[in-house]
């Protein structure tokens, strides 16, 4: 099969991508709803599968979204699966999906240290729930009590991280699927709603942000879903020949400033854009989705250059993207930190690769410089590499502020840290946010426009 040169998209990186000036503002963590407490909102008070508690808080780092005022909303992942205890389900439990209300209040520091103090405060757990039943695993042949929520009611049923939460009968397409891990979250510019992508499907759902009740499922090209969902990564790649490799599917997801349009980013590779060997196992796809109509509308070629895999995308205007490539290094995985950069992206012009093979997607991938390298950034201000997160996975623009005198645009980013905060001594692995700040200089050319919030909600 032939190979990828990237020589010419290696050289384009380097010589149109000048760093840009950002600066880190302020950071801090969160505990839970009280000091030191790492419980939710969600007053749930039962224990999961695997010992947990169901209102542990942690993970929320795998998605958040600016909200208007200094509220922001985060979705943690499938749940506490870090714990071994049954391998025949990857350790998911029935964690009940859900998004967290959070209010970060960023302020001018006077003493020493960054140049804001950051306080973030829960103000509200969201369970995420289907108004039709849905199908969930019986636990039959796997050690495991049955997936279905205690919680369930005749009118609310909740979507869960177990993964046998399916039918076996139907591909990962069935929107009956209970399963669900989410990775991104984005609020719609009305406030009233809230899209959140998903590992397992490939999905996007719409949610009401006031209950969490699922409105819509999204199409996604039907060569992203599997044939075969099983219970276990490892059996879904052995027994699937295309579709989202598994536990790597639609990972990153934008909403554009204008309302309109949903951008979603795969993780990894399709199967079958891999299976065609050499450098195209470095092409993601994207999909752009029209909110109004639900269809998608285009897909384009993304080419991974320096991590492992990409965990989100967010919006720097209607046309230009931030997209979040990483490696896996880092606090947390008992490393140090390598690769966290942030690169811009233009879809305006780029080829659809809707009808292309992964050859053919990679030779069209869209342009792309480097706009931030966050461990470059987190080191010069102290933070040693083995402190910095090994999944920065949430990046969200969040509101202006007054820095040395000229106002400033901030984004915002968080870590998933597998719930696993509680370890004591140095691989203690809170959930962390960060704020930067930049500039118009700072875009080389490109242009900042915010998401407009007419929201019925605040604090």
């Amino acid at each position: 099969m032939k190979k990828i040169s990237y020589c010419a998209a290696v050289v384009a990186i380097v010589c149109a991508s000048l760093q840009a000036q950002v600066t880190l503002l302020g950071k801090s963590t969160l505990t839970g709803s009280s000091a030191g407490s790492y419980q939710d909102l969600s007053g749930l008070k039962y224990t999961l599968e695997n010992g947990v508690p169901a209102n542990l808080l942690g993970g929320f780092g795998s998605g958040i979204t600016y909200a208007g005022g200094n509220t922001f909303l985060a979705v943690p992942d499938r749940g506490p699966n870090a714990v071994s205890f049954n391998p025949l389900v990857d350790d998911t439990v029935a964690y009940v999906n859900r998004f967290h209300t959070i209010t970060m209040d960023l302020a001018p520091n006077s003493g020493s240290g960054l140049p804001f103090t950051l306080t973030p405060t829960l103000r509200a757990t969201t369970l995420l729930n289907a108004l039709l039943p849905l199908n969930y695993g019986t636990g039959a042949g796997l050690n495991i009590i049955p997936g279905k929520p205690p919680i369930n009611t005749l009118l609310k049923h909740y979507f869960t991280g177990r993964s046998d939460g399916y039918d076996p009968e139907h591909g990962s397409a069935d929107v009956l699927d209970a399963r669900l891990d989410p990775e991104s979250i984005r609020v719609s510019n009305d406030g009233l709603t809230v899209f959140i992508s998903d590992e397992y499907g490939p999905y996007i759902y719409q949610f009401l942000r006031a209950t969490g009740e699922r409105l819509r499922t999204f199409t996604i090209p039907a060569d992203f879903y599997v044939a075969n969902p099983k219970p276990t990564g490892d059996e879904e790649q052995a027994t699937n020949n295309t579709g989202r490799v598994p536990n790597k599917g639609m990972e990153g997801l934008a909403i554009t400033p204008d309302g309109r349009t949903l951008v979603g980013i795969i993780q990894n590779s399709l199967i079958q854009d891999a299976a065609e060997g050499g450098d195209v196992a470095n092409v993601l796809r994207i999909v752009t989705i029209d909110i109004l109509s639900g269809r998608t509308t285009h897909q384009y070629a993304y080419l991974l250059t320096t991590g492992s895999g990409v965990s989100e995308i967010t919006a720097l205007n209607d046309h230009e993207m931030i997209v979040d490539e990483r490696d896996g290094k880092g606090l947390g995985d008992g490393s140090k930190a390598k690769v966290k950069q942030f690169f811009k992206i233009d879809l305006n012009g780029a080829t659809d690769v809707s009808n292309m093979d992964g050859t053919a997607a990679a030779a069209h991938a869209v342009p792309k410089t480097l706009f931030l390298d966050v461990v470059k950034v987190l080191t010069a201000n102290g933070i040693t590499a083995d402190q910095i997160p090994a999944k920065i996975e949430g990046v969200s623009f969040g509101p202006d502020v007054n820095y040395n005198g000229k106002m400033v645009h901030t984004i915002w980013v968080a870590n998933d840290n597998d719930f696993l905060q509680d370890y004591s001594g140095p691989n203690t692995n809170p959930n962390q946010f960060f704020v930067f700040g930049f500039t118009d200089a700072d875009l080389s050319g490109s242009v900042y426009v915010p998401q407009p919030h007419y929201s019925l909600f605040g604090w």
